[in-house]
C-alpha cells in the first residue's frame, strides 16, 4: 500500500499559520511539500514566533505547522533564483501560496505566469480577502475575520464584551479548505492536461462557516446572538451544567436521549412533565430546567457523571488545554505523536487526524532553513553561494 498522496509534488510559498496548516495535511498524507523560503528574510516568519523554541529558527509554533516538509531557499525576486524556481515548477503538480491577494500576480505565482513553464500546473491561492475586488491588497488575520463575520457576537456569555474563539479557527479551516481546493484542482489537471488558478480566502471561509445561522437570517430574518452557558440556540438541554467539582456539557439533541438522561439522573418524571416533555417545552422553560439540572448534577463529580452517562447520552467533561492533552482517551486514540528531532531527540505533537488503515503516516520534524537545497536544486551549497 502507499499513502494517498504519494507522488504529489507541491511548491509552497507559505508562511505563518493558515497556509502551512493546509499543506501539512498534504505532507502528512504523503505529498512532497517543498517550502520556498527567503534566506535573507529568515525564512518563514513562523520560525520566529515564540515564546518557545527548540533551537534558533525552530520554534514550537513552526514545528506545529510544518512537519514532513522540505525547505529550499530561493529569492523569487532574484533572476537566478527565479530561473531555478521555474525549473522546479516544470517538475511539480502545484504551486501553493498564502500571500496577500495582490502579491501572486506581482511575484508571478499565478497560472498566467507559471503555465509557460508547466501548462498542467495548479496555482492555489490562500489570501485574506481574495485576489480581486477592493480589498485584494489588504493584509488580514484570523481574529479580524472572526470579528467581521459575526463570530464574536455568538461566542461567550450574554451581556459581556464580544469574545473570539480561543483558537485561530479561521486560519485552520481555511488551510484545510485550501488543501481540498489544491487536491481537487490537481485531479482536474491530471484529467484534462490543463492546470488552473484556484482560490480560498480567510474572509470567505469565515462567512461560509456561518452555515445554518446564515440560513436562519437570510430566510427568516433571525439574527442569532449569545445564550447563557454556551447553549444551543434552539435545542435543550444542549449546554453547560454545574457538577459538584466543575462542569459537564450535555447535548440531548435527539428526543430519545432526553428520556435516557432523565432515567439516568433519577428524574424519570421529567419525561412526561409538560414543562420538559419535548424540545418546544424545554426551550420555553430553559432557565427553569437549567436551575433544576444544576441542582441534580451538583450531587456528584464530573467523573462520576461521565461513568454513569458516557456512551448512553452525549456528554463531555470540560477540560482546559492540559486536561485535554493529558486525558487517557487522547492517549488511547493516538492523538499525541512523538517525532524525532535533531536537537531534542524527540518532540511531542498533535497527530494527523486522518487515518489510513494499514499505513503509518510519516512523522518527520519540520525542516531547517534550506535543509533540502542540495537535494531539490541539485547543487550542494547553492543557498550559501547565493546569500
Amino acid at each position: 500500500m502507499t499513502l494517498p498522496l504519494s507522488g504529489l509534488r507541491i511548491l509552497a510559498v507559505e508562511q505563518y499559520g493558515a497556509g502551512p496548516f493546509g499543506t501539512q495535511h498534504l505532507a502528512d498524507l504523503g505529498a512532497e511539500v517543498i517550502k520556498i523560503e527567503n534566506r535573507a528574510q529568515g525564512g518563514d516568519v513562523g520560525r520566529l514566533v515564540g515564546p518557545h523554541f527548540f533551537a534558533p529558527g525552530d520554534s514550537h509554533f513552526f514545528e506545529a505547522f510544518n512537519r514532513n516538509k522540505k525547505s529550499v531557499t530561493l529569492d523569487l525576486k532574484d533572476p537566478g533564483d527565479r530561473a531555478a524556481f521555474l525549473r522546479l515548477v516544470g517538475e511539480v503538480d502545484a504551486v501553493f501560496n498564502n500571500l496577500r491577494g495582490d502579491l501572486p500576480e506581482k511575484l508571478g505565482l499565478d497560472y498566467a505566469a507559471l503555465s509557460k513553464a508547466n501548462p498542467q500546473i495548479v496555482c492555489t491561492h490562500l489570501s485574506a480577502y481574495g485576489r480581486d475586488g477592493e480589498r485584494r491588497d489588504w493584509p488580514g488575520y484570523d481574529y479580524l475575520m472572526q470579528a467581521e463575520a459575526g463570530y464574536l457576537s455568538v461566542t461567550g456569555e450574554p451581556g459581556q464584551p464580544p469574545s473570539r474563539f480561543g483558537l485561530s479557527i479561521i486560519d485552520m479551516m481555511t488551510g484545510t479548505m485550501s488543501a481540498l481546493a489544491l487536491v481537487s484542482a490537481v485531479l482536474g489537471a491530471r484529467a484534462t492536461g490543463k492546470g488552473r488558478d484556484i482560490d480560498t480566502s480567510l474572509y470567505e471561509v469565515a462567512m461560509h462557516n456561518l452555515n445554518y445561522l446564515a440560513a436562519w437570517y437570510l430566510n427568516e430574518g433571525e439574527n442569532t446572538g449569545r445564550h447563557p452557558r454556551s447553549a444551543h440556540p434552539s435545542l435543550t438541554p444542549s449546554q453547560l451544567y454545574r457538577t459538584r467539582d466543575g462542569w459537564l456539557f450535555v447535548m440531548c439533541n435527539k428526543e430519545k436521549f432526553w428520556g435516557i438522561f432523565c432515567d439516568a439522573i433519577g428524574r424519570p418524571d421529567w419525561r412526561t412533565d409538560p414543562r420538559y416533555c419535548d424540545f418546544k417545552a424545554r426551550l420555553a422553560n430553559r432557565d427553569a430546567l437549567t436551575e433544576e439540572l444544576d441542582s441534580v448534577l451538583m450531587e456528584a463529580d464530573t467523573s462520576e457523571w461521565m461513568e454513569r452517562l458516557g456512551g448512553r447520552v452525549p456528554v463531555s467533561p470540560v477540560h482546559d488545554i492540559a486536561g485535554a492533552l493529558d486525558a487517557p482517551f487522547a492517549t488511547a486514540r493516538g492523538v499525541i505523536a512523538e517525532v524525532p528531532h535533531p536537537v531534542r531527540g524527540t518532540i511531542r505533537t498533535v497527530a494527523c487526524p486522518i487515518r489510513c488503515p494499514g499505513e503509518t503516516l510519516p512523522l518527520n520534524a519540520a525542516p531547517a532553513l534550506g535543509e533540502h537545497d542540495g537535494e531539490i536544486l541539485g547543487m550542494p551549497g547553492y543557498a550559501a553561494s547565493q546569500a
